[in-house]
């Protein structure tokens, strides 16, 4: 293989989910295009690597300081959505089921990982809900250990300024078999069961 070829593909190689034979593809695609398709790709991600910010209220990715989404006048602010990283975030608001503001934690607590309290964005979560006088927070954090661990840690700090705290529902998915379901997740499913 051409060194520049490895080159290439050693380096989609890196990003989640993309293992050799998707990188040699995706390397072989580039190749099929036009120079300057290349020219634009390699530019937007230069821009978007030097020049995306985080915002300074939710720790959601921006080109200015202050998102969008912390910019609209029409959301409430009197709720704030916590979520994991930015893809849920963009996930949840896909559904255009929330009105509210965001959170992004930046990551979940993991001992094992080296990752501490500390490492998140929890304290510009709390300053944020002292300052703007919220009323609700849910917290929207994916049912693992480090993530249960989080929810625990942002609940005890959070329960002492007087804030409803909610979580999102999780339970079997839909079309999901029962007896293919883990016990954490039947536990979760009967805890937050609906009534017809």
């Amino acid at each position: 293989m051409s060194k520049l070829l490895e080159n290439v593909v050693g380096e989609f190689a890196k990003l989640p989910g993309v293992g050799r034979r998707s990188a040699l593809r995706l390397a072989l695609n580039l190749l099929r295009r036009e120079v300057e398709d290349a020219d634009a790709l390699a530019g937007a991600i230069y821009q978007f690597r030097r020049d995306v910010k985080s915002c300074i209220y939710c720790n959601n990715i921006s080109d200015t300081e202050i998102c969008p989404i912390c910019q609209d006048t029409r959301r409430d602010k009197k709720m704030i959505c916590v979520v994991e990283q930015v893809a849920d975030l963009i996930t949840i608001e896909n559904t255009r089921q929330y009105g509210g503001l965001y959170h992004v934690l930046g990551g979940v607590i993991s001992p094992m990982q080296g990752v501490s309290p500390s490492d998140l964005k929890i304290d510009l979560l709390i300053d944020n809900i002292t300052k703007n006088e919220v009323e609700e927070v849910i917290l929207a954090i994916p049912s693992t250990i480090e993530g249960e661990t989080t929810s625990y840690y942002i609940t005890r700090r959070i329960k002492q300024l007087g804030v409803k705290i909610s979580a999102i529902s999780r339970g079997i998915g839909f079309g999901t078999e029962i007896e293919y379901a883990d016990e954490m997740t039947i536990t979760h499913a009967l805890r937050n069961r609906v009534s017809y």
